[in-house]
C-alpha cells in the first residue's frame, strides 16, 4: 500500500556518509522530527532527476525555510556514495539539502513507492515523489504518474503546500 496523508513514516535506516568519509545510518525517526520536505526520486545522476527535481528543491529551499520547514530530504535508491557526490555536484549540499541513500531500497518499500523500469536499467527504485511530514506524519504526498516526468512533486509545486 502506498503511503498516503495521516500515514506515519516507516520505520527504517538511509544512510549518509560521515565527516570521515565513511557510511552511517540515519534513523528514520532522527528525520521525522519538526516540519520536513521530503522527496524521492529514481536516482543520482539520472536525467530528470539531475536537470528538473533537484534543481527546483535548490530554487526553493530558502523559501521552504521561510515557511518554517526545518529540513529538506532528498531520497534516492542509490549508496551514500554516489548519494553525497550528486549532492555536492549538484549544488544539493551548498543549499543545505540532505541527500540521503535508501542503499537496499527497504525504506522506498515500506512506503510503496518503489518501481521497476527495465528498459532503463533501473529496478527497486523510488518513484518520483514530494512529501511534507511534520513529525513524522504526512501532510502532503505527490506521486508523478511517469518517473521522467517532474510537475507535481517539483519544489515549485510542494511549497505551495507548506
Amino acid at each position: 500500500m502506498t503511503i498516503k496523508v495521516g500515514d506515519t513514516l516507516p520505520e527504517g535506516n538511509l544512510m549518509r556518509l560521515n565527516e570521515s568519509g565513511r557510511p552511517e545510518p540515519v534513523d528514520m525517526a532522527e528525520l521525522a522530527s519538526g516540519r520536513v520536505a521530503i522527496f524521492g526520486l529514481p536516482g543520482a545522476y539520472t536525467g530528470t532527476c539531475t536537470t528538473a527535481h533537484m534543481p527546483s528543491f535548490i530554487r526553493t529551499a530558502d523559501q521552504f525555510r521561510a515557511k518554517g520547514v526545518d529540513r529538506i530530504i532528498c531520497l534516492t535508491v542509490n549508496d551514500a556514495f554516489v548519494a553525497t557526490a550528486w549532492g555536492k555536484e549538484t549544488g544539493a549540499e551548498a543549499a543545505g539539502i540532505e541527500v540521503l541513500a535508501d542503499a537496499d531500497g527497504s525504506v522506498t518499500r515500506a512506503m510503496g513507492l518503489d518501481f521497476d523500469a527495465p528498459p532503463a536499467g533501473l529496478f527497486g527504485r523510488c518513484k518520483r515523489c514530494a512529501m511534507l511530514t511534520s513529525d513524522g506524519s504526512v501532510q502532503v504526498i505527490q506521486i508523478e504518474d511517469s518517473p521522467g516526468v517532474c510537475t507535481v512533486t517539483a519544489g515549485e509545486a510542494l511549497l505551495e503546500h507548506a
